[in-house]
């Protein structure tokens, strides 16, 4: 294809980004005891999965963009690519759904979220994730296979075999609508009203800080709690503010890839010049923007996660030592747990040293606090 050059550069760049940035992710999180919560044992296998879709769909893509035929790896091969991207892929929504529900049990229901939200529960969770993902790939998958161009009134041409569907259309149709619907329609339905949930909670109870506040005597003791609200609110913020932007980020680079698919099952066999036109545009899109979507997660980490950002430059070596020292805040913990309703509180176990997925901090440096 006459664009292979600049979506070539285009993929290696995303290439780049995301194997380093998800790798450093795996790194963080494996070699850091603060980094093991809960909310990032999620991040962790968002992370393997989104590295798995750069380091074996982005190759294998770039390979068939530039030789079409034959498909040399074999019938085994094409089944294997097939049922590992389609697993990855519904493995990340998965994920990002199960990270949005923790973040609402969080906030809403803190006191179960402490009893429930384990390690040991999440564990099980992101192990059942990948089950589901990789039974919900199976029909798919049973649908491709290896098969032979053919010319009109000529048969096959020979050493022509590619790795496409080779089922019946009309059950691809089924598998590619419901996939849609249960895979990213359904979810993204449900993470944002979970998220309007969360912000009017948080709202809510801001309001009521206010008012508790305004209701304190003295006006040491009203500093004093204006700026325990403040700290409170900023890292509520921060981490609130961080996952609704990888929700967001998922929802826009997935949406073009199910447009895609659908697209095609439909258009496939009676297209015109024109559809044909509409969807290559489309195809290239979708390609760009499933991949970006693997690499800009760690991106948003380092942005919007003081933690993640601090770990991120200490594993490449760049990192201080000075955010460890401790300086106490009036006799309570840095990691502002004031409140039972707290989304920063630590839900692992109590003698853990678990810290939250994006710390909030003084101005200064980050104190290390046991949070029990």
């Amino acid at each position: 294809m006459k664009q292979f050059v600049p979506i070539c550069v285009t993929y290696l760049l995303i290439f780049v980004v995301g194997t380093l940035g998800n790798g450093l992710t795996c790194t963080v999180i494996l070699r850091n005891k603060t980094m093991r919560t809960p909310t990032n044992f999620y991040l962790f296998s968002l992370a393997v999965s989104d590295m798995l879709v750069l380091l074996v769909g982005l190759p294998l893509e770039l390979y068939e963009m530039q030789q079409n035929y034959p498909f040399q790896l074999g019938a085994s091969a094409c089944y294997f690519r097939i049922l590992l991207l389609e697993t990855v892929c519904l493995a990340s929504v998965l994920n990002v759904t199960a990270l949005s529900v923790e973040r609402y049990v969080a906030v809403v229901r803190p006191l179960q979220a402490k009893s429930v939200m384990t390690r040991a529960h999440v564990r099980r969770m992101v192990g059942a994730i990948w089950v589901l993902a990789t039974l919900f790939s199976l029909p798919n998958t049973s649908l491709h296979g290896l098969s032979q161009l053919t010319v009109p009134c000529r048969g096959p041409v020979p050493d022509s075999a590619i790795c496409s569907l080779v089922g019946p259309m009309d059950f691809y149709k089924l598998v590619v609508l419901t996939t849609a619907l249960l895979f990213f329609c359904l979810p993204m339905v449900t993470i944002s009203v979970l998220y309007l949930l969360i912000g009017l909670r948080l709202r809510r109870e801001r309001m009521l800080l206010q008012v508790e506040v305004k209701g304190r005597k003295t006006a040491a003791t009203q500093e004093t709690s204006h700026r325990r609200i403040q700290l409170q609110d900023r890292g509520r913020r921060q981490v609130t503010k961080m996952l609704f932007a990888l929700v967001v980020v998922f929802g826009i680079c997935w949406a073009p890839f199910h447009a895609d698919r659908i697209m095609w099952s439909l258009v496939y066999g009676h297209s015109t010049e024109g559809l044909h036109l509409a969807y290559q545009c489309v195809h290239i899109a979708s390609g760009i923007f499933f991949y970006l979507g693997s690499a800009a997660n760690p991106v948003l980490y380092s942005l919007m996660s003081t933690r993640f950002r601090e770990t991120f430059l200490q594993a490449l070596g760049l990192g201080t030592q000075c955010c460890h020292r401790r300086q106490p805040y009036h006799g309570s913990h840095n990691h502002i747990r004031l409140t039972t309703g707290s989304t920063l509180c630590d839900v692992g176990h109590r003698n853990s040293r678990d810290e939250p997925l994006a710390v909030n901090e003084d101005p200064g440096c980050q104190q290390e606090t046991d949070p029990s």
